[in-house]
């Protein structure tokens, strides 16, 4: 531990030395210029701007347009050192960025997830692609010294908005990475997932950090959202009950979460606001950059790329997926998450990827080189390179639910298949972790399961010890067949990685890694939506019903002498909202609407499909 507290001593002054470094070739390299940009129906949007004083050669530009502000404003830089974007700036580029319409110190309304629109007629039918194709438009024929050669970049929010900037169609424009993009917020992004609200994120972000306030005058202050003062969110949401008492709370200035209380299932307001929607024919390259675990946009990523092969196949796209929480391959540790090492520092593998793509599309320099899926693979820690994403060497493979808490490849024959039973009670909900938290853990995406394994309303099914690898690549499917006391339930259902009794702790947490079980992934479905997101229907209580429905890719070894597991409960709060357990519209239920709910789960007939790796 000495030697230990002695070498971070000696590194810290290097780090700092090097971060002072880049700060002051940066400020010595470069000048910042702020500029309001003229839309097409008038509207101005605050830019910043980094130029190279090198006047030697012309420079691409590379843009981000935000809602989170381009601060500071004035003539502070941004912090830039010390992060991988300094490599964009030693390689010349000109760094823009955007506060969007109706943010911060931009002009007009702002709207969350404004729906693209195909037919624009006039200068006053406008979208977030019209915005960006002006923005382009004006930045190559303004901006001194840029060589005429544009690309986009944007992490979660600034995803979509690149995912928008690439549908502007605007011939400059050569590259876009749309990063962890907000895609479709009804089937698997921030707000819900299968049509179940994701209370914490949801309520948080739109609410209580104030996202979707209404726009005013431009200001470089943020909006201010409704205080939730709490120190344990379980107790703290369980107390406020109904979602009606939520959506009280956040008052009459947060539109979107009273937009999205007024349209609890999948109707036109939802499909207009999925960014997919104007996917077709894209005209620059596509980078798709995702974590395999995301806890707020990790469909955005698969399904971007998915759209874009199906519908603009003639599109350059690329699709990077690394064993990352949201944001982390910008990061400077991608060693691990949680109590999970990766073996190597993923973030920077991914960095010496994106770079040079870039600089191939923008600058001409080098080759594109990058395999059409670049993929890690969680267990045995390794990147794998493919022609194609999904997997044509896969088989679809069942994983059924026997009785005993078996898992197993293959179905009991010649035996009358039983059902196992558990009690959902909303007023006692399982937790989505172990400890109180105050806010929503990034980690929980690979955390151990064991607390919720010895809950009675979980069940929990294991394979015998793996005799040899299995690799899964790509969708799950859970394929239940229930039957409820009641008129409506939820289903999670997970999938884990249960290690060896024998292995070690983790060095550096100290965390018990013996019998460790770690979450792979794992996806809830309001049951009510079993046959239609559009029109849902109720339970007939105690007939067998099938559930069935999709959970986002995986890319996992599970290894020779782990074993597989699978779990099911009907509550995972509050990371998600409670079920009533009634067939109602939950958004404007009562507190007296909940009620407790016996449900049975059919061995056999139940099963998860899972994707095995030839």
């Amino acid at each position: 531990m000495k030697k230990l507290a002695l070498l971070i001593l000696l590194l810290s002054p290097v780090a700092v030395w090097a971060q002072n470094a880049d700060s002051l070739w940066l400020v010595n390299n470069y000048t910042k210029k702020e500029v309001s940009i003229p839309m097409r129906d008038g509207v101005k949007l605050f830019t910043s701007m980094y130029i190279p004083k090198d006047n030697a050669e012309k420079h691409p530009i590379l843009l981000t347009r935000t809602p989170y502000s381009v601060g500071p404003y004035g003539e502070k830089f941004r912090g830039y050192w010390g992060n991988y974007m300094m490599r964009y700036f030693r390689e010349g580029y000109i760094i823009v960025n955007q506060d969007i319409r109706g943010k911060f110190m931009s002009e007009g309304v702002f709207e969350v997830v404004r729906p693209f629109n195909p037919n624009k007629k006039t200068n006053k039918d406008i979208d977030e692609a019209s915005d960006s194709y002006d923005t382009i438009d004006w930045l190559v024929k303004n901006v001194p010294g840029n060589n005429g050669n544009v690309g986009a970049i944007g992490i979660s929010f600034p995803g979509f908005y690149a995912t928008m900037v690439a549908l502007s169609g605007h011939p400059a424009l050569k590259v876009v990475s749309p990063q962890a993009p907000v895609t479709d917020r009804f089937f698997g992004d921030d707000d819900h997932h299968n049509g179940v609200m994701m209370l914490t994120d949801a309520y948080d972000f739109h609410v209580g950090y104030g996202f979707s306030a209404p726009s005013r005058q431009p200001s470089v202050q943020p909006r201010k959202g409704v205080p939730l003062h709490y120190a344990d969110n379980y107790a703290w949401y369980l107390k406020m009950g109904a979602m009606p008492n939520l959506t009280k709370l956040s008052g009459d200035t947060m539109k979107f979460w009273s937009d999205m209380m007024e349209h609890p299932n999948y109707d036109a307001w939802w499909k207009a606001r999925d960014a997919r929607a104007g996917i077709k024919d894209v005209k620059p390259a596509m980078l798709i950059t995702g974590g395999l675990f995301d806890a707020e946009d990790g469909y955005g990523a698969w399904k971007t790329y998915e759209a874009l092969v199906q519908k603009s196949p003639a599109t350059t796209s690329k699709l990077v997926m690394g064993p990352w929480y949201h944001g982390q391959w910008a990061s400077k540790d991608g060693t691990h998450l949680g109590n999970v090492k990766f073996d190597s520092n993923t973030s920077t593998y991914y960095q010496d990827l994106e770079v040079p793509l870039f600089n191939y599309y923008l600058k001409g320099k080098g080759s594109d080189t990058l395999s059409k899926a670049t993929i890690f693979f969680s267990g045995e820690n390794k990147w794998h390179s493919f022609k194609e994403w999904p997997l044509s060497n896969t088989k679809s493979t069942n994983l059924y639910l026997q009785t005993g808490g078996k898992l197993s490849f293959k179905p009991v024959v010649n035996i009358r298949a039983g059902y196992d039973t558990y009690e959902s009670d909303p007023s006692k909900p399982v937790p989505y972790e172990e400890r109180v938290r105050s806010y929503r853990t990034r980690e929980y995406m690979v955390d151990d399961q064991r607390f919720a394994a010895r809950r009675t309303d979980v069940l929990s099914y294991e394979t015998d010890v793996l005799d040899k690898d299995v690799t899964l690549a790509g969708p799950l499917t859970a394929d239940l067949m229930v039957a409820l006391s009641g008129t409506d339930a939820d289903f999670i259902v997970k999938l884990i990685d249960v290690l060896p009794d024998d292995a070690p702790a983790n060095p550096d947490t100290r965390y018990t890694m013996a019998g460790y079980q770690m979450l792979v992934r794992a996806e809830t479905m309001r049951g009510k939506f079993r046959n239609s997101f559009e029109k849902p229907e109720p339970f007939v209580p105690g007939k067998p019903t099938q559930v069935k429905f999709s959970l986002p890719d995986v890319a996992y070894t599970f290894k020779k002498g782990h074993r597989i597991m699978v779990q099911i409960q009907s509550t995972w709060f509050p990371l998600t909202d409670r079920n009533p357990q009634k067939f109602v519209d939950i958004n404007k239920a009562s507190d007296k609407d909940f009620v407790k709910e016996t449900i049975k789960i059919y061995q056999n007939s139940s099963k998860l499909v899972v994707p095995v790796l030839n």
